[in-house]
């Protein structure tokens, strides 16, 4: 019971990594405010019964949706110890030379400011609260391209260094600030934003759960839980000495090339010494 009697509110909860969370922190008795855009995933959480669960609708993109959720949470109990910063989606897939102002804007608004208003929106209601913190869901598409759609990585990028500026910002306040980066989790954020209908949908997430599990060292598909645990640890009193990191969850997939970590891939050494092995040695200089 880590989170007993804790306020806690989470983004993005009526599905994947934010509803997994929600029942992790329910089940360790917080208080559980859970805030989407779903109504019917989010009732549908509430009546799982895992414990004090209160859903709120809410859209991130909205300022004023942010602060009511903030301050209605802190009218009812008093204050928010913890805020998980999760809601997202894939957003706009065209690349550079192809996307539009509107498009950029979008994503933006979604994966990076919701970020942002909702640090600016709680901290007031954390100030006076022992252990509060923040974390923030980044990816481990931040890392570089080739993860995820361009806009996507660009502002996970930018909400690692949000973190890392709230962090330092908040530390007066000793409001500790940390993000986790998911690598390929088993959820439905790039099928939706594709508008797949529910059907396909389900197909499409069963064939990523399957080539996922070979994408990584760790052999074996990402899951929901697997970030909720991640998230419960930074927001834990074990992680009470950390602030302004980041927690990357992937499955070892940022590591380094397939030959790097799969036996059955030729490393470039391997190629040049069976190059070798079929022309004989290499002349210098040639």
């Amino acid at each position: 019971m880590r989170f007993s009697g804790k306020t806690v509110i989470v983004t993005g909860a009526a599905s994947g990594i934010g509803a997994e969370t929600a029942r992790l922190f329910a089940r360790e008795g917080a208080i559980v405010f859970a805030a989407d855009i779903d109504e019917t995933g989010g009732a549908a959480l509430v009546d799982e019964g895992l414990g004090d669960v209160r859903f709120k609708r809410c859209d991130v993109t909205d300022a004023g949706d942010i602060r009511a959720l903030m301050d209605g949470a802190a009218r009812e109990t008093g204050g928010i110890d913890v805020l998980f910063n999760n809601a997202a989606a894939g957003g706009s897939l065209a690349p550079i030379d192809e996307i539009e102002p509107d498009e950029w804007d979008a994503t933006m608004s979604l994966v990076l400011r919701s970020v942002a208003l909702g640090i600016r929106y709680a901290a007031p209601h954390m100030k006076r609260r022992k252990g509060a913190n923040i974390v923030n869901v980044s990816s481990a598409a931040a890392v570089g391209p080739g993860y995820s759609p361009m806009a996507y990585t660009v502002a996970k990028a930018a909400v690692l260094n949000l973190t890392k500026c709230a962090a330092t910002d908040l530390a007066r306040h000793a409001i500790r600030v940390n993000a986790v980066q998911p690598g390929l989790i088993n959820t439905n954020i790039f099928t939706t934003t594709l508008g797949l209908p529910e059907e396909i949908k389900a197909n499409a997430k069963a064939m990523i759960a399957q080539m996922s599990g070979s994408a990584q060292p760790v052999a074996r598909g990402g899951q929901p839980g697997d970030i909720a645990e991640a998230v419960a640890f930074l927001a834990s009193d074990a992680a009470s000495f950390v602030t302004g990191a980041s927690l990357m969850v992937d499955g070892g997939i940022t590591l380094g090339p397939r030959n790097s970590w799969d036996p059955d891939e030729p490393t470039m050494l391997a190629s040049i010494e069976a190059l070798q092995g079929q022309d004989g040695p290499a002349e210098a200089g040639r």
